[in-house]
């Protein structure tokens, strides 16, 4: 049976609608940078999908051909996630998705090293005659955060992240928000085939200790 990160990584991939802490370990994805409305038709979000989604098969079905990757077994292609900022470091401002950048995001297994992905790239693009070079081995730990799953549209995401914040002050901890830690949200659900309210996706911010903040 395919291995399947949502399954055997429950905690990562399945929290529960109420708020609790997780220390997030080091792990690869392929990765996509870009700015722009997430929404906007043919914008940089929904660019980058195709070309994530491109790689990540070519990684995923590579042992059907001549080309064995060391230490490969077969698991079942994670679900899209993202990184998401805006330039002043602030909260998420869901009024201004113009303004926001992403690291649009699909995990790697660990035998899926940097050179794989370069082989990957070419073997997608020479397949669907795109270029695939905006798409990088991105490796990233996240550290102590905050997360729950967040049922439902995604413009409702700011009330499940008051709740976050609010669940970590009670803890003795503060959002940390910055240019190196993300907002972070996994899509659990397909938006095409899932009822909005039923659509589940991860909400995950990074804290730390508040006696760490700065005086």
């Amino acid at each position: 049976m395919a291995f399947d990160f949502k399954k055997e990584e429950r905690a990562l991939y399945q929290p529960k609608t109420q708020p609790s802490i997780i220390e997030v370990p080091r792990m690869n994805y392929l990765a996509v940078r870009g700015q722009g409305d997430p929404n906007q038709k043919d914008g940089a979000y929904q660019q980058a999908i195709p070309l994530l989604y491109g790689v990540a098969y070519t990684i995923k079905m590579s042992y059907k051909g001549d080309h064995q990757i060391p230490g490969f077994f077969e698991y079942v292609v994670p679900p899209l996630e993202g990184f998401w900022w805006q330039e002043d470091g602030a909260a998420m401002d869901y009024g201004k998705k113009d303004q926001m950048h992403f690291l649009s995001l699909i995990r790697l297994p660990a035998f899926a090293t940097p050179q794989e992905v370069e082989w990957a790239k070419e073997q997608a693009a020479k397949k669907k005659k795109q270029d695939f070079s905006s798409v990088e081995f991105f490796s990233y730990e996240e550290g102590l955060c905050v997360q729950c799953m967040h049922m439902g549209s995604y413009d409702d995401e700011p009330a499940t992240v008051r709740s976050l914040h609010e669940y970590a002050a009670a803890k003795g901890y503060a959002v940390d928000i910055t240019d190196a830690r993300f907002h972070h949200e996994i899509y659990l659900s397909d938006p095409n085939k899932c009822e909005v309210s039923k659509r589940k996706t991860v909400l995950r911010l990074p804290i730390r200790k508040m006696e760490q903040e700065k005086k």
